[in-house]
C-alpha cells in the first residue's frame, strides 16, 4: 500500500514560491507583511494541497480539541490589545471560570478583516466560537458559511442561527439619563466610541434621546461625542469638554472612557460633581477608584462571559438550549459623581 505523503509547510511555499515564515504568517493570520494576491494564492494552494498543521493532527484524529477561540472584530490590532480593555479583562475571566470548569481551553485572537477569520475558523480545529464586535457586515458573512458554533456579544444582528447574550442596552441609557434629568441636569453631553447602526452604542443613544424627550428636552447633536477608548484619548476629550461651559453633565458609555475624562477635567481644574456631573457604563471595579466615585449603569460583566460560554459548550455537547437569546439586566449604581441641582 503507497502511503499518501504529508504536505509540509516548505511544499506550500516552493509551490507560492514564497518563504516558509510566509505561508507561516497567513496560517496563522498574520497579513501585514503579505500581499493580498500572495494571501489568496497560499489560501488557494492549503486548500488544494489538504493542508493541516501538526499541531492540531492529533486533535483532529480524536475529532475532539475542547479549544473555544474568543475572537474580537471590534478593538483593531494598531490600537492594542483588546484585553488591556477592563471590560473585556473581566469579560474573559468569566468566559474562562467557565471553560475551565467543563474541561475546556480557550483560544484569544483579534481579527481585523474577513479573511482572517476565515483563514482562522479553517486552520484551527476550534470546537466554537465567542464573538465580539459583529455587525451586518463582512466577518457575520464570514460566520454565515462556517458550520461552527458560534456565540454574538452584544450583537444586534437579527439571525436566529446564532446563540447571543447581550444587554438592556436601550434601557441602560435611558436610565442614565433620566438620573442626571432627574437631578436637574438638562444639557447633558452623551460620549461614545464609534456609533454603528445596529449596536450597543446605538440603542444606549436612543435610550438616551428618548428621556431627553420624555421631559421635553431638545436634543442636540452638538453634545453627542464619538471617540476612542484609550485612557489618553480619554483625558484628551476631559480637557476639550472643559471648555464647554454650557453643559453640567456627561454620560459616558464604558466607565474606562468617563474615568478618563473625569482625569482630564480635573487637570484642568474642573470640580466633579461640583462643576460637572458625570455617569459611566458596565460598574467595573474601576469606577469604585475614581475620585469621587462614579456613579453607573451596572452590567454583570463576569456573568455575561460565564453565560457565553456555558451556552456555548451545551451546544457543542448536544445539551438542548431553552433559549438561543439570552438578555442581562442594568441597573443605576449611585456613588459620588453626580450632583443634584437645585431647580432655580
Amino acid at each position: 500500500m503507497k502511503i499518501k505523503r504529508v504536505i509540509t509547510i516548505k511544499d506550500i511555499a516552493k509551490e507560492a514560491n514564497v518563504s516558509p515564515t510566509t505561508v507561516s504568517n497567513v496560517i496563522h493570520g498574520n497579513y501585514q507583511h503579505v500581499s493580498m494576491e500572495t494571501v489568496k494564492k497560499i489560501q488557494r494552494i492549503i486548500e488544494e494541497k489538504g493542508y493541516i498543521p501538526n499541531m492540531l493532527a492529533r486533535s483532529l484524529v480524536k475529532r475532539n480539541s475542547k479549544i473555544v477561540g474568543v475572537i474580537n472584530c471590534l478593538i483593531p490590532t494598531e490600537r492594542g490589545s483588546f484585553i488591556q480593555d477592563p471590560f473585556h479583562t473581566t469579560f474573559l475571566g468569566g468566559v474562562e471560570k467557565e471553560l475551565s470548569r467543563r474541561g475546556y481551553f480557550i483560544m484569544l485572537r483579534t481579527v481585523n478583516k474577513k479573511n482572517e477569520l476565515i483563514t482562522l475558523l479553517r486552520t484551527w480545529n476550534l470546537e466554537g466560537v465567542i464573538i465580539t464586535g459583529i455587525f451586518e457586515d463582512e466577518f457575520y458573512s464570514a460566520l454565515k458559511t462556517s458550520e461552527i458554533p458560534v456565540v454574538l456579544i452584544d450583537s444586534y444582528v437579527d439571525d436566529e442561527s446564532f446563540i447571543k447574550v447581550g444587554l438592556e442596552d436601550f434601557k441602560g441609557g435611558y436610565l442614565a439619563t433620566k438620573y442626571l434629568i432627574d437631578k436637574g441636569h438638562k444639557n447633558i453631553i452623551f460620549v461614545s466610541p464609534k456609533i454603528k447602526p445596529k449596536g450597543v452604542l446605538e440603542e444606549r443613544l436612543k435610550g438616551y434621546k428618548k428621556a431627553l424627550e420624555e421631559h421635553n428636552i431638545p436634543f442636540r447633536k452638538e453634545n453627542v461625542y464619538e471617540h476612542g477608548t484609550r485612557i489618553e484619548e480619554c483625558i484628551s476629550l476631559g480637557r476639550e469638554l472643559s471648555k464647554r461651559r454650557d453643559i453640567t453633565a456627561i454620560f459616558a458609555t464604558a466607565d474606562i472612557m468617563a474615568a478618563g475624562i473625569m482625569s482630564g477635567l480635573i487637570e484642568i481644574g474642573v470640580r466633579i460633581p461640583d462643576d460637572i456631573s458625570i455617569v459611566g457604563f458596565d460598574d467595573l471595579e474601576i469606577s469604585l477608584l475614581t475620585t469621587p466615585r462614579l456613579t453607573t449603569v451596572h452590567q454583570d460583566v463576569e456573568m455575561k462571559g460565564m453565560i457565553a460560554a456555558r451556552m456555548l459548550i451545551d451546544y457543542i455537547e448536544g445539551i438542548p438550549l431553552e433559549n438561543k437569546k439570552v438578555i442581562l439586566p442594568v441597573k443605576i449604581v449611585e456613588r459620588e459623581s453626580v450632583r443634584y441641582l437645585k431647580k432655580r
